[in-house]
């Protein structure tokens, strides 16, 4: 039997400080130790959601790659592994191997699997960790809409915009206003998108850093612009 480790973290700013995976990895040990087991290997992704898919984790993937029968795939907690839906598609993939998923915290998964309580536990831990993320999620999402309703940045300066100088609230860019109201009277004549991107870059009017206008770059202009 071999234990295989996984830890993650989700923003780039806890992979960068370490505090996430060290946590993470000192549960491992102490479960380790206390077990009388050897972790063999240890598999990690870093700033990447636990709403990611297994394809987008590359280190989840190599974990459970390596899994064989009668193996157990070592976290420091459930939500470690994912939250929300992507947690049914991991424990098939680990079920399929023949292997089983061990949390440092317990969470029902250390014991008989098949007990009942310990059924209820795993599944209520996956519940209320789908909760939190969409919970946090329709925070995040509130407090966006909230900044751009008061004419505050959020995230990416969108085209035809600049930061003003208080460096918070945003303002119009006149030359990038001028190219946007130019692609807008170039559709409205009819032009398809990929004619208007290649009257634009005739015009010598590009999009932002000089980069030359292409189909997706316009189609996505106009989306946004709409």
């Amino acid at each position: 039997m071999e234990v295989i480790g996984y830890i993650r973290v989700s923003t780039d700013q806890q992979a960068d400080s370490g505090l996430g995976l060290e946590a993470q990895i000192k549960s491992m040990k102490d479960y380790a130790n206390k077990s009388g087991s050897e972790i063999s290997h240890i598999f990690r992704d870093e700033g990447i959601s636990g709403a990611s898919s297994i394809e987008e984790r590359p280190g989840l993937m190599e974990a459970i790659n390596r899994l064989k029968k009668g193996d157990i795939l070592l976290v420091a907690k459930r939500d470690r592994l994912a939250r929300g839906d992507q947690m049914v598609l991991i424990q098939m993939a680990v079920n399929k191997k023949k292997a089983k998923i061990i949390s440092c915290a317990d969470e029902g998964t250390q014991g008989d699997q098949d007990d009942p309580m310990s059924y209820m536990m795993r599944g209520m831990t996956d519940l209320f960790a789908g909760f939190e993320r969409l919970l946090i999620k329709s925070r995040t999402k509130s407090a966006l809409r909230a900044k751009k309703d008061r004419g505050e940045r959020v995230g990416h300066i969108p085209f035809g915009y600049r930061l003003s100088k208080d460096e918070i609230h945003l303002e119009e860019n006149e030359l990038e206003q001028s190219i946007l109201n130019q692609i807008r009277e170039l559709r409205e004549s009819g032009f398809s998108i990929r004619k208007i991107a290649f009257e634009m870059n005739k015009r010598g009017a590009f999009n932002r850093g000089q980069a030359e206008w292409n189909h997706a770059s316009i189609h996505r202009m106009l989306k946004m612009a709409a």
